[in-house]
């Protein structure tokens, strides 16, 4: 089992999408060995190492870089004496990512991925401090300093309706910076009325041009929105099982140990399914899977169905306020984005090219990518 640890609440920044309480809540150590032993289970001695994913979360993270560094110990000793291995992830607003912790991060290989939202006026419309300053000018030694370490440490940017005519652009942006792996996700809360919604499929078709640009220069170039469509279409069936399933492979742990589903649902009581004490609630947890897994009256009949995010528990609670409804936003933007990836994969497929092949039929692709990134970085 994988597991988010929400080290806090509390964050350095105020940005005005966020959906965190900022409440100024601690997880102790002692919280976080309990869900970490509770994560890992008990693995069968004489077996292969199993996996157990941290993600370190917040808030912001780095508020509490003393406790992750207390948790990688205790993770790394939990290794000599277990068949299991860890590996770390975070996500970073970048304002209090330095060169020591950066030196940490390599060493204990943490993957770090850094928030940002493109440009300079897209970033700052939303992402300033309890001032109202924008953030975008204390990244960037922050980024430079990220991708020295992590040559291919990934973005995560959030799109919203008042920033949208931004979104390629500001691609492009980060691309020329040097990041090269971009996990994008819209703000389905925001007012997404018509206009919004043709200008986003204006710049989903110019992201398409950038796509086919990068894959026929053989340039790396992981933009989520239209990996996980191809893949969702290539992979059928076997994309279905990997999908993120409500807290069946992947639980959230608050600073006070409860334990929640996903990320979304921490400190709303109704979607607790157990403590790092007692642990988790199996009944509750089942209850919460099967509603989120079934298929909403809105959805009957849509042949998208399969490769649809419809079932993100996390995205239908943020908007609708029930996992048991489908987000109207979530719903147009799925039906936008998958005949424009499908277009891209077809154009691609048919030109036979070698880096698109690889990418997304070569089982292997991920470990050889891995090792070409290791021996440039």
């Amino acid at each position: 089992m994988h597991i988010t640890l929400h080290l806090t609440n509390d964050c350095n920044l105020s940005c005005a999408y966020c959906y965190e309480s900022h409440s100024k809540e601690y997880m102790s150590l002692e919280t976080a060995v309990k869900a970490i032993s509770l994560a890992a289970g008990n693995p069968k001695e004489n077996q292969e190492k199993e996996p157990c994913g941290i993600i370190f979360f917040g808030g912001e993270p780095l508020l509490c870089r003393d406790r992750i560094r207390e948790i990688v110990t205790f993770c790394r000793q939990k290794e000599k004496e277990s068949p299991v291995r860890f590996f770390f992830k975070m996500t970073t607003n970048g304002t209090l990512l330095d060169e020591e912790f950066l030196k940490f991060s390599l060493r204990e290989h943490i993957l770090i991925a850094l928030s940002h939202d493109g440009t300079q006026w897209a970033h700052d419309r939303f992402r300033r401090t309890g001032a109202g300053q924008g953030t975008y000018e204390q990244l960037d030694p922050a980024a430079k300093k990220l991708l020295q370490y992590h040559p291919y440490a990934p973005v995560m940017m959030t799109v919203c309706p008042e920033t949208i005519e931004e979104y390629e652009k500001g691609i492009r942006s980060l691309w020329e910076k040097g990041f090269r792996y971009f996990i994008c996700s819209l703000n389905y809360g925001g007012n997404w009325d018509r206009a919004a919604v043709r200008k986003l499929r204006r710049q989903y078709e110019k992201l398409a041009e950038f796509y086919l640009e990068m894959m026929r220069r053989e340039e790396k170039f992981y933009f989520s929105p239209f990996e996980v469509k191809i893949s969702s279409h290539i992979k059928g069936e076997k994309y279905c099982q990997e999908r993120c399933e409500l807290g069946r492979r992947q639980i959230s742990v608050a600073p006070d140990g409860r334990i929640y589903p996903c990320t979304q649902f921490v400190g709303h009581k109704e979607y607790q399914i157990g403590d790092v004490d007692g642990g988790i609630d199996e009944t509750a947890r089942d209850r919460l899977y099967q509603e989120s897994e079934a298929v909403k009256e809105e959805c009957r009949g849509c042949a998208l169905l399969p490769r649809c995010n419809c079932r993100c528990g996390c995205l239908n609670f943020q908007v609708m306020g029930t996992i048991k409804k489908t987000a109207p936003m979530l719903c147009c933007h799925e039906r936008m984005v998958t005949p424009i990836a499908d277009s891209i994969a077809e154009t691609l497929y048919r030109e036979k090219n070698g880096l698109f092949i690889q990418k997304h039929y070569n089982e292997l692709y991920p470990l050889i990518s891995l090792v070409e990134d290791r021996v440039k970085g």
